[in-house]
């Protein structure tokens, strides 16, 4: 009993328990130090052996016919050998091409007897490799490898020219083994840019371009229209973080932010960003200046538009921030970039954490941003911002600024009736439930109106991807209403882009234009020459997945979904998971080309509307 308790006393150190001292142990039991010792290291030892893992004891594995295993070995000989830079194991990792991989996964489907562990060592494939590639979407791209050190860009000759297009015709790799290639196993000493210089002007190879950025960054500077100190508020919350004891705790600074002088008027740390932070932010505001403002402008979080909201302003109007434009807020981001900038991590230790953490921030807040409203301003000729929040306004000037921001809240009120007015209830109501399913809270309907205005197509894709992630823990932080209204919103432009393009691809194909006239003797090729339907949708999202330019793969998907629609749904529902299947094994596309496809193909084997 003595080594047991002793044996209990160790165990329990990095737990929150209390046990008894070594001597009290002997006293109680009765036992000697050294044989007690001795019992308590034997016990710890044979505790190992007391677990057994839960479930079924494994099963016998069964050995595999060698014929079989035979047969896989050399169909992967013979396809490795006539398609080479398919496959490469480096000394981190393997490489494999979006042809083996296909190539692969259709041998699985005809050796399916074989057990998974036998197939990868029929194949010398590692079995979890295999069951990536065996996997339902949605599986990671594979990492690309690292480019030579240093690069030479001198002109290749012709038969330079000549060698790289033949050895690329003939090339089932990545293009960075591609140039590894060319420089090591063809000795031509060629830079990467050069090679793809060369490919792209035989249009052997089109790489991808980069999107560029927006071109109305200048264009829009300096719209946000001010009027004197204390006519306009700007709010918004922050994230603080305060460490206390190794535990972290989140807190919400919302800060008020005057328009005019940039002046931070008030502030409210709270556990959450919701309604009572904002009526707290602006009733500090208030008694920090004597004075209610005429409009408060917030965004549009939904938690922002409260009936507790409206009731804490009174007289003061409240605005809504333009969507999509964050220089609306640009007062009050940028005391919060300040803010980050000169304020250490609070990370304090005490045993009452909890009290202490917002009691904490709202002092190191409160300090920040009195001193920052007293500092001189160079672009104010040394005024500080409570200098220029002093200065007052004229009874002409807050008639002015009272007029035109009635106006601009009255102009905004009726666009939104307007619209308001023309959504289909049908849709609304659905939008209703949906709500209430995902417990969304939009208590103005304003979100709502908002999402009712876009094709059905769009709201129920958009609903059934935000669900998806929900139920997959893959929402970021504070995902609300306005989240599924910017899902929405790119779906749309989304299905826009792609009627825009199935519309030129139809009006090609009805003039035979010569470019699809290829593509469509392709397709008939693959018809002709496929055994089945199985084989010739194999056949047509291995041409999806190759094609380089949208309209080919857009020609591809027409291709596939015209086999797929006649069928009935215990057909049509595995030859299109078959296709999506497929066109995910494609690693050499980005993660979100190979969903667009997949998303593409289903609205038209499946439409709603």
């Amino acid at each position: 009993m003595a080594g047991l308790f002793l044996a209990a006393r160790v165990l329990a150190k990095p737990l929150p328990l209390t046990m008894p001292s070594v001597d009290a142990i002997l006293d109680a039991t009765g036992g000697t130090r050294s044989q007690a010792y001795e019992l308590a290291q034997r016990i710890r030892e044979h505790l190992v052996g007391l677990t057994r893992p839960v479930g079924r004891p494994p099963a016998d594995p069964v050995e595999a016919p060698p014929d079989v295993v035979a047969r896989v070995r050399e169909e992967v000989l013979r396809f490795v050998l006539t398609h080479p830079g398919c496959a490469h194991i480096g000394p981190q990792r393997a490489r494999y091409s979006d042809t083996f991989r296909r190539f692969i996964v259709g041998l699985r489907e005809r050796h399916a007897g074989l057990s998974l562990a036998a197939f990868a060592t029929a194949t010398t494939l590692p079995e979890g490799t295999l069951e990536d590639w065996l996997r339902c979407p949605d599986v990671g791209a594979l990492a690309g490898g690292e480019d030579p050190p240093e690069e030479r860009q001198d002109d290749g000759t012709l038969a330079q020219i000549e060698s790289v297009l033949a050895a690329y015709r003939s090339w089932d790799g990545d293009f960075t083994s591609f140039c590894r290639h060319v420089r090591h196993d063809l000795r031509l000493d060629l830079g990467r840019t050069v090679i793809s210089n060369i490919l792209f002007a035989h249009r052997e190879r089109i790489p991808l371009r980069r999107g560029g950025r927006s071109r109305d960054e200048h264009a829009l500077r300096d719209a946000f229209e001010t009027f004197f100190p204390g006519a306009q508020w700007v709010g918004d919350g922050k994230a603080l973080e305060v460490t206390i004891d190794d535990q972290r705790y989140r807190m919400n600074l919302e800060l008020i932010v005057d328009a005019a002088s940039a002046a931070s008027v008030g502030m409210a740390v709270t556990p959450e960003e919701d309604s009572a932070a904002v009526c707290a932010a602006f009733e500090d505001g208030v008694q920090t200046t004597g004075e209610r403002p005429i409009a408060l402008l917030l965004d549009n979080r939904p938690s922002n538009h409260t009936d507790a909201v409206e009731n804490a302003l009174g007289d003061t109007r409240l605005m809504r921030s333009t969507p999509g434009r964050a220089q609306n807020k640009a007062h009050v981001e940028g005391a919060f970039g300040l803010f980050a900038q000169q304020v250490p991590p609070i990370v304090l230790s005490t045993r009452e954490p909890g009290a202490l953490a917002r009691g904490v921030a709202t002092v190191v807040a409160q300090v920040f941003f009195r001193v920052l409203n007293r500092a001189p301003r160079r672009d104010r000729h040394g005024m500080s911002r409570v200098d220029l929040y002093a200065q007052g306004a004229t009874a002409e000037q807050v008639a002015d600024a009272r007029r035109a921001l009635d106006e601009r809240i009255q102009k905004l009120e009726r666009a939104r009736r307007t619209r308001a007015e023309r959504l289909d209830p049908t849709v609304c109501a659905y939008l209703d439930e949906v709500f209430a399913r995902l417990e969304l809270i939009d208590p103005k309907r304003y979100v709502r109106d908002v999402i009712a205005g876009y094709p059905r197509d769009a709201i129920v894709d958009g609903i059934a991807t935000y669900d998806t992630k929900r139920q997959r823990g893959s929402l970021p932080e504070g995902a609300d209403a306005r989240y599924l209204l910017g899902i929405v919103r790119n779906l749309h432009h989304t299905h826009e882009a792609d009627a825009i393009l199935d519309a030129l691809l139809r009006e090609r194909i009805e003039a035979r234009d010569r470019f699809l006239e290829p593509l469509i003797q392709r397709k008939q090729h693959i018809l002709a020459a496929s055994p089945d339907l199985a084989s010739a949708l194999d056949a047509i999202a291995d041409a999806m997945t190759a094609a380089v330019r949208e309209l080919d793969r857009r020609f591809w998907i027409r291709t596939a979904a015209a086999l797929l629609e006649p069928l009935d749904a215990g057909q049509r529902n595995p030859l299109t998971r078959r296709v999506a299947r497929r066109i995910h094994r494609a690693f050499g596309i980005p993660p979100r080309e190979r969903e667009r496809l997949t998303r593409i193909l289903v609205r038209r084997v499946v439409p709603i509307d």
